[in-house]
C-alpha cells in the first residue's frame, strides 16, 4: 500500500485500486493569528508547569481591544469584555489554596531570577511545596521560608551548587527561618536529598576569582584524595572546595589570598585553615600509598 501525501490518498501499488480518499493530517496547523501575519507555526500554547498556580491550563482572555478582524472593538463591547476580564481574573483564584499557590510561586519566579537555575529545579521545588500544602505544612507558616526551602531542597536534588546562604540572600529572609522549614519538609515528606560533592563548588569559587583551568583541575585532583580517605565526610562542601583551591594556588603560583577565596566561597578564613591540615595530611598519605620502598631482595 502507498500513500500519496500530496492528495491524501491511499492505494494498492499493483492495481491502483484507491481504499481511502482522505487522510488525516498529524503535522502541525500551519495556520496562526499572530501579529506577524500567520508564521507561527504553532499549534497549541504554552505547555503546561507545575510552577503555575493553575498549571497553566486557564483561559487568557486577550487585552488588547480588536476583534478577530483586527478592527477595535465598540465602548459598550469594550466594557462587556473588561467586566469579563474582571470576573475571568475572579474566579481563578477563589479558593485559599489557589492564593497560596500563586503568591508562594510569585516568590520562586524570583528565586529563579536572581539564582539563575534551570527550569528542572524550579519544577522540582513547585512540586515539592504543592505536597507540602496537601499535608497542610504550610497551615500556619510563612509562605516565604517555606518555598525558598522547597527551592533549596530541589537545588540540593538536582546537585546544583546554591548554599543556604545565597538562597537567604536572594529572598531577604533568615537562613535560620529557611533552613527550619527544610528539616520540616526533609521530615514530613521523607525526601531523600543526595551529598553535594566538593568539586562541583570548585567550578563556581574559580569562575568568580578568575583562577587558571591548571589550578582547578589540580584542586579537583585534592578532592578526589580526599574521599577516597573519607576526609570530607561531614564538611561543608563549599569550605572544601575553597581550601582545595587554595593549596592549588599555591602550589601553582597563583596569587590568590585565603580572604580573596574566603569572600568567594562565603566561608571564613579560619575554616580554609582548619580544611588545609586535613587536606595537606590526606596528600602525604596518598605520597606514601604511592611510593613505597621496593622490598630487599637480597640475601
Amino acid at each position: 500500500m502507498l500513500t500519496d501525501n500530496v492528495t491524501g490518498e491511499r492505494f494498492c501499488e499493483k492495481c491502483g485500486c484507491v481504499l481511502s480518499g482522505t487522510m488525516q493530517d498529524s503535522g502541525p496547523e500551519w495556520r496562526s493569528f499572530s501579529k506577524e501575519g500567520g508564521t507561527d507555526p504553532a499549534r497549541t500554547g504554552a505547555p503546561t508547569s507545575l510552577a503555575i498556580h493553575d498549571k497553566g491550563l486557564a483561559t487568557i482572555i486577550n487585552p488588547i481591544n480588536r476583534d478577530s478582524t483586527g478592527k477595535p472593538l465598540s465602548s459598550v463591547m469594550k466594557n462587556n469584555i473588561e467586566r469579563l476580564r474582571t470576573w475571568d481574573s475572579r474566579s481563578k483564584v477563589n479558593a485559599s489554596a489557589d492564593r497560596n499557590l500563586r503568591q508562594a510561586f510569585g516568590e520562586l519566579s524570583r528565586l529563579k531570577d536572581k539564582l539563575v537555575v534551570s527550569d528542572a529545579v524550579i519544577q522540582k521545588a513547585a512540586y515539592l511545596y504543592r505536597k507540602a500544602l496537601e499535608k497542610n505544612l504550610v497551615k500556619g507558616r510563612s509562605i516565604s521560608p517555606l518555598i525558598a526551602s522547597a527551592f533549596y531542597a530541589a537545588c540540593r536534588d538536582a546537585e546544583t551548587p546554591r548554599t543556604l546562604k545565597d538562597v537567604a540572600d536572594a529572598g531577604n529572609l533568615k537562613k535560620k527561618d529557611i533552613a527550619k522549614s527544610y528539616r520540616l519538609l526533609h521530615r514530613e515528606l521523607g525526601l531523600k536529598i543526595p551529598v553535594v560533592n566538593p568539586i562541583q563548588c570548585v567550578a563556581r569559587i574559580a569562575s568568580k576569582l578568575e583562577i587558571t583551568e591548571k589550578t582547578k583541575r589540580h584542586a579537583i585532583k585534592i578532592l578526589e584524595i580526599s574521599h577516597e580517605h573519607k576526609e570530607s565526610a561531614g564538611k561543608d562542601p563549599m569550605s572544601l572546595a575553597a581550601a582545595s583551591l587554595y593549596l592549588s594556588c599555591v602550589k601553582n603560583g597563583e596569587d590568590k589570598t585565603q580572604r580573596d577565596i574566603a569572600e568567594a566561597a562565603n566561608v571564613t578564613e579560619v575554616t580554609i585553615r582548619n580544611r588545609c591540615k586535613s587536606l595537606r595530611l590526606d596528600q602525604n598519605m596518598d605520597c606514601k600509598l604511592k611510593y613505597k620502598k621496593p622490598k630487599d631482595t637480597t640475601t
